[in-house]
């Protein structure tokens, strides 16, 4: 194909598309000839890259997956990585999602503490992050306590296993102890003792209300009783004049109820 004449050619703006093999021809009144051919190989950066992953962009680390790589265009013999540039494609999400691991518990604060609590708190790696926790003391069964962070009131051994929907996973144990709080003891023996003074006091001054209360009404029924004896003697004396006539005589009218007991008789010995 002829693309020029002169004795110099000069290619502007050269892509990959001038790479061919170029001669020149001379001719004069004489006749022509030829030259030998020269490649010219025109070499550039990667055009077009792209990124795929098959067959999905989610995978976990136990179920094996081809993560596919494709770089077009593409021509035999060449490389993937050119000497001539580079070029990055468009980025792709890959999530990896696995099960909770290096599962492990640190004490906030010390692990020795006196007369409170001790905040145990969980940590894990895990894709998608561990939604459960779960409490374990080493001498129970059953779990003693649940969250990402739980509260030992007692001296022991605990450890805490995390779990996600690919699976769990258990710490080592940590060893907490919680030594008894001698102030807090004296202040709890000081608020028992005032307790139960004060409601000594209460109780004793209550059963002296209810005795003053109770000889205040033995008091009140001893009068009653005694001005009911009275009133019934005072009826009785005035019972005793009755009228037995109503003649003028004075005498005449007294008659004696309870007539006196006759003395005895003396005899007088002359």
């Amino acid at each position: 194909m002829f693309v020029g004449s002169g004795r110099n050619y000069s290619i502007s703006n050269i892509s990959s598309d001038h790479s061919g093999e170029y001669k020149c021809k001379s001719s004069n009144k004489h006749g022509e000839k030829d030259s030998d051919a020269v490649n010219l190989n025109v070499m550039y950066a990667t055009k077009t890259i792209s990124l795929s992953i098959s067959p999905s962009a989610e995978m976990q680390t136990d179920a094996p997956k081809n993560i596919a790589v494709s770089i077009s265009p593409i021509v035999e013999g060449e490389s993937v990585t050119h000497k001539h540039g580079e070029k990055y494609s468009d980025a792709v999400p890959l999530n990896v999602m696995y099960p909770p691991k290096n599962v492990s518990v640190y004490i906030n604060g010390s692990g020795e503490t006196e007369g409170d609590s001790v905040t145990l708190i969980c940590s894990s790696d895990s894709n998608p992050p561990a939604l459960n926790f779960s409490w374990f003391k080493e001498d129970q069964i059953s779990s003693v306590g649940s969250g990402q962070s739980f509260s030992a009131l007692q001296s022991g051994r605990f450890y805490c296993e995390a779990h996600n929907q690919h699976g769990s996973q258990r710490s080592d144990a940590v060893t907490v102890t919680v030594k008894e709080h001698h102030g807090s003891r004296w202040h709890e023996v000081f608020g028992i003792t005032v307790e139960c003074g004060v409601s000594f006091i209460i109780v004793t001054i209550t059963i002296i209300i209810i005795m003053f209360i109770i000889k205040k009404l033995r008091s009140f029924k001893s009068e009653y009783i005694t001005m009911t004896q009275i009133s019934e003697s005072s009826e009785d004396t005035y019972r005793l004049l009755e009228l037995n006539s109503t003649t003028s005589d004075l005498y005449g009218t007294l008659t004696t109820l309870h007539p006196r007991p006759p003395e005895d008789s003396c005899t007088t010995v002359l």
